[in-house]
């Protein structure tokens, strides 16, 4: 029974996907929810499981080709086809004998193979290319696999499974690797080929933006263009938490399974600054201001797609232990490409930390429609003064950009004073003053 694979629903304002890689081949057996295709959208990457057990009988739309919410992308064969279909790539004189060595059906047995090949994909495929198919793929050496339209590809060009670099999931050669191969051979001067630093031709590779990359580009600009952006600095001692961090990181871990970390306590010292400067958690629409007594802090976190922004929702109402837990758990399902789109929507304030890449000073751009950023930045160590006397202290830089149509200069540099206070004396987050 032929069974459609369609984009599936991915959030009320996405009407358009890139199709990423495609985790089964034509002919390749799947099981009942077992992942086949990533579906990338402008914020996540998701899987599309299968909606029966079967096998992929045809890819309709290819990788990196774009395709509406509930279009048709592929197509399948429901398990009473699929049941038999590994036996038809195995050669023939092998499969014969395999059911019984003496039996007389033996010879029976390959008839129904045949026929079974023709009826099982959807669109029957040109009987031209099938010659080819199997010189290409018996040339491949160490067990490559080739996409059907790779195949066609390669006999069109003339080319050989080994001039052509597999890129695609498994080793697969795709289509796009011979067009890669068939243009540098284009590329290529006659007479002998440039080596490295001989002056030989450069080549460009003109590559398409990503679902994630293309959102971020529009966040960044639109960020620009409707918001009077202005960042202020200061910075804070790094010593008191440092300490704290220091005496209590091993019964921290042994109790919650997960190391005290930095995050956790400029979160809630932003939260605590957020209470006593209430327009840099609210927002503008249109003529009016938006004053939210909640806080949903979003963490820009590096995924493997690009930089995302999960939000801690109610992050006031959580303890040190649960804001590390959730930033680890958002850390790691960013670098997998599995956070939720809910995970990635709203946000009333943000914090980016730089200082994990080593930034020394920056300046975050908003991630509208929210009115503050807090930036975080390396922690080094710098003589400054103390009671009169030059000391060493880690230090870190701290940068707020604000949107200027709500937050004033004196508010920023009062919310930023905060933060500093907080962080340079932690005890003042748990008595409140």
């Amino acid at each position: 029974m032929a069974v459609e694979l369609r984009v599936p629903e991915v959030g009320e304002s996405i009407t358009e996907v890139e199709i990423g890689d495609w985790l089964k081949a034509e002919g390749d057996r799947v099981s009942r929810e077992e992942a086949v295709v990533m579906i990338e959208t402008d914020k996540v990457t998701v899987e599309l499981p299968a909606p029966v057990t079967g096998v992929i009988t045809k890819i309709v739309v290819p990788k990196g080709q774009s395709a509406t919410v509930g279009q048709v992308i592929g197509y399948m064969e429901e398990a009473a086809a699929a049941s038999v279909r590994p036996s038809v790539p195995a050669p023939a004189p092998t499969a014969a004998p395999a059911p019984a060595p003496t039996a007389a059906p033996a010879p029976a047995a390959p008839p129904p193979a045949p026929a079974i090949q023709r009826s099982t994909p959807l669109p029957a495929p040109a009987p031209a290319p099938a010659p080819a198919v199997s010189t290409i793929a018996s040339a491949s050496s160490g067990g490559e696999r080739v996409m059907p339209a790779a195949r066609r590809a390669l006999a069109d060009a003339g080319l050989a499974v080994a001039d052509v670099q597999a890129t695609g999931p498994g080793e697969r050669v795709l289509k796009e690797d011979v067009a890669r191969a068939v243009r540098s051979e284009a590329k290529a001067p006659p007479g002998p080929a440039p080596t490295p630093g001989s002056g030989g031709y450069r080549e460009e590779e003109i590559v398409a933006m990503t679902p994630v990359r293309r959102r971020i580009a529009e966040r960044l600009l639109q960020a620009q263009s409707q918001a009077a952006m202005l960042t202020t600095f200061n910075e804070c001692d790094m010593s008191a938490v440092m300490a704290l961090r220091k005496d209590y990181q091993q019964a921290f871990l042994d109790k919650y399974k997960i190391k005290l970390g930095f995050m956790s306590f400029f979160v809630k010292a932003s939260i605590d600054a957020l209470k006593l400067v209430p327009n840099v958690n609210a927002e503008v629409r249109g003529t009016d201001i938006v004053y939210k007594n909640y806080y949903d802090v979003g963490v820009a976190v590096g995924g493997g797609k690009g930089l995302v922004v999960p939000i801690i929702r109610d992050a006031e109402r959580l303890s040190f232990a649960e804001v590390e837990q959730r930033i680890a758990d958002y850390g790691e399902r960013a670098k997998k490409n599995v956070l939720k789109l809910d995970e990635l929507q709203g946000g009333t304030f943000t914090i980016s930390n730089g200082g994990i890449y080593g930034s020394m000073m920056s300046t975050p751009i908003l991630n509208p429609p929210q009115s503050g950023i807090l930036g975080l930045h390396a922690i080094n160590e710098r003589p400054v003064v103390r009671d009169g006397q030059i000391v060493i202290r880690p230090m870190m830089y701290l940068a707020l950009t604000y949107d200027h149509r709500l937050v004033d200069g004196r508010e920023a540099v009062t919310f930023l004073k905060r933060i500093k206070e907080a962080i340079e004396a932690p005890a003042r987050l748990l008595i409140e003053v």
